[in-house]
Parts: C-alpha cells; sequence; structure tokens
C-alpha cells in the first residue's frame, strides 16, 4: 500500500494599512505602561490594526489571505476540496459561515468547508485535522487553510489585567495542503489543553450569561477580560512552559526527529523574555526565528505569517526544520513540524 504524505504548496498573507505604536498602546493605558515598557517588554514596536472597513473585516481578510495563497502558489481553487476556515467568532455577521463566505469569494465551487475555532492554537490545530483528513480520506486531496483575526477590537487598555493582550492585532492568513505534494512535508502534531482555565478570559458581555442591555451595550465593547486573573496567571505559571516542551517534543518523536534537528521556530507573539527564553531552552539563535514586533499578535494567523516572512527572508530553505508553535486561551498549547524541500532531499 503506498505511503501518502502532505505537503505545504504555499501560504498567503493579509495586512490592514492602519499601524498603532508603542506610545499610542501607552497612552491609551493612560501613562501605566511607558512607550519603553510596550517596546521592550511587551515587544511591541508597533502592531497592525483595522483600517478600511471594506477590506478589513475578519471574513473578507480571510478571503484576501486566501485570494494571496492562490497567486503565491498558481493553484487553481476548482481543486480544493476543503475549506478549514480558522477566522475569530468576531467577524462581519455573526452566525455566518466563514469558510464559505471564503470559497465563494476565491471561486472553489468543488469544495467543502467548516469553521474550525481553538483560539490563537486554531491554524496549527486545523493543519494537524487536514493532514489527518487527507490520509485518511481517498477523495480529500487539497485543503486551504485561513482566515482572519481583529480581536484586539475588545482590549481595554485602561484594565491593567489585560496588558498580555495589548499586543492583540489585525489580519489574514492562509496556507495551502495537498496529499503527496512530494516537498514541504507536514509531519508530527502534538496538542494539549487544560479545561480548568476555558472561562478565565473571553468577552464577558454579549452571550448567553450577560446578554446586551441598554446598560451594558457601551462595556460590551470592550468586554474582552481575564474573568479570573489570579486563577489564569497561576495556572499557566506552573505549567505553560512545560505543556509547550511537551507539545515540542512529542511532535518531533512524532515526526521521527530530534531537537537538535530544529531550524526555526514559527511561534506567536509574546512578551520578550518570552520568545527569547524559548529560543534558549530550544538552543536556537535569534536569527532561527522571528520576533513579530512591528506585526503584533495577529492570534492564529502568527504561525502563517511567521512561515510567509521567513521564507521571503531565506531562513526557511529547502533543508530547514521548522516547528510552528502556539498557544490559545481555554487554555490549549500547540506544535507541529515540517521539513521544508523534497521529500527525500
Amino acid at each position: 500500500m503506498k505511503q501518502h504524505h502532505v505537503g505545504i504548496v504555499g501560504t498567503g498573507v493579509y495586512l490592514p494599512g492602519g499601524r498603532m505604536t508603542a506610545r499610542q498602546i501607552s497612552q491609551q493605558t493612560q501613562g501605566v505602561w511607558s512607550e519603553e515598557a510596550v517596546r521592550d517588554k511587551l515587544g511591541v514596536v508597533q502592531k497592525v490594526v483595522p483600517l478600511d472597513p471594506a477590506t478589513d473585516g475578519t471574513q473578507e481578510m480571510g478571503a484576501l489571505a486566501a485570494l494571496d495563497c492562490l497567486k503565491n502558489t498558481g493553484a487553481d481553487p476548482r481543486d480544493i476540496d476543503v475549506i478549514l476556515c480558522i477566522g475569530e467568532e468576531w467577524k462581519e455577521y455573526p452566525l455566518t459561515t466563514s469558510a464559505l463566505y471564503i470559497q465563494d469569494r476565491i471561486g472553489a465551487v468543488n469544495a467543502w468547508g467548516v469553521d474550525v475555532q481553538n483560539r490563537c492554537c486554531t491554524c496549527v490545530t486545523a493543519m494537524k485535522m487536514a493532514r489527518d483528513m487527507m490520509l485518511t480520506d481517498e477523495d480529500i486531496n487539497t485543503v486551504l487553510i485561513a482566515g482572519g483575526y481583529r480581536n484586539g477590537d475588545f482590549v481595554d487598555y485602561a484594565d491593567r489585567d489585560m496588558s498580555m493582550m495589548y499586543n492583540l492585532a489585525a489580519g489574514g492568513g492562509a496556507i495551502l495542503l495537498q496529499k503527496d505534494l512530494g516537498r514541504n512535508l507536514l509531519l508530527g502534531s502534538h496538542i494539549l489543553s487544560d479545561g480548568s482555565l476555558a472561562r478565565t478570559a473571553g468577552i464577558q458581555i454579549g452571550g448567553q450569561a450577560e446578554p446586551l442591555t441598554p446598560e451594558n451595550l457601551e462595556a460590551s465593547k470592550k468586554s474582552l477580560r481575564l474573568m479570573e486573573p489570579a486563577k489564569m496567571k497561576e495556572r499557566l505559571n506552573a505549567v505553560s512552559a512545560q505543556n509547550w516542551m511537551t507539545c515540542i517534543g512529542e511532535s518531533l518523536r512524532k515526526s521521527s526527529l530530534a531537537l537538535s534537528d530544529l531550524d526555526y521556530l514559527a511561534i506567536l507573539h509574546i512578551k520578550r523574555s518570552g520568545h527569547l527564553g524559548m529560543l534558549r531552552d530550544l538552543g536556537l539563535s535569534e536569527e532561527q526565528s522571528i520576533y513579530l514586533e512591528d506585526y503584533g499578535h495577529i492570534g492564529q494567523v502568527d504561525q502563517i505569517l511567521s512561515l510567509h516572512l521567513a521564507l521571503g527572508q531565506g531562513k526557511v530553505k529547502d533543508g530547514s526544520v521548522v516547528c510552528m508553535l502556539a498557544a490559545g486561551i481555554g487554555y490549549v498549547w500547540a506544535a507541529n513540524i515540517v521539513k521544508w524541500g523534497p521529500k527525500d532531499a
């Protein structure tokens, strides 16, 4: 029986034209965070923010990233079998299916689509889902993963507990996977979750627990909150670093590779010390990653953006072993391994 594999055809990115600088973030915190602290500690020189209402909605940004991916790869949208949308729930119209919007915008008339949600782990999760689908279903040969993100709209910069989310930005990303491509192999993945943190962070107002009312309408617009900040921070301090290392180690084991084989880390934007600490723990140099200090944290798009930039800068080339690393509120940790270049090289 033939041993199938899954490869990455290419990537696409859409970034809105707006930017918010470290100085502007500092001003929004009313001076609680200095410009220098935002830049040096939080690691944000500037971040991407929405600018054009016509293009910078979550669904449309996902579609624009998908169109960029098709342009970059030369792929025919009619060859796409499945669209896994990783766009956020905060979108142009609630209860519409973003994958189907993208399907129509790009002309993927032969595909079916579904929305996937795992917060900022959604891209790595969807890549595992796509690989598993293609390796077990003979009718699925090409999967597009795409989506947009702009949860930064809900950040209240006057809320000191929210400093870990001052970096939230906006943008869209897309990655195209194909069965038996012969190159850029998506190998092992590993995901961990901790349900005890399921409701420690999220949009507090506007759901069934706290419905919108005339009295809370204005507060709802900035109600992305740490609802149990002490519990969340204490638990993350205890388990987060180890869970990440477990995900990396297990994804390497499943790929028949070792930590010493890693060449590039496509990691989400986190505070500067955390980024540098992770590189040290993995034995990587700063040149073996890209710190997204000029972009901010575009949620689950970060890994696609990092890989996209790394390919453009020559940090990832034939033979490179890449780890895509993510974490999302809920709380979820995930990693996968990609071997770039020809399959048998």
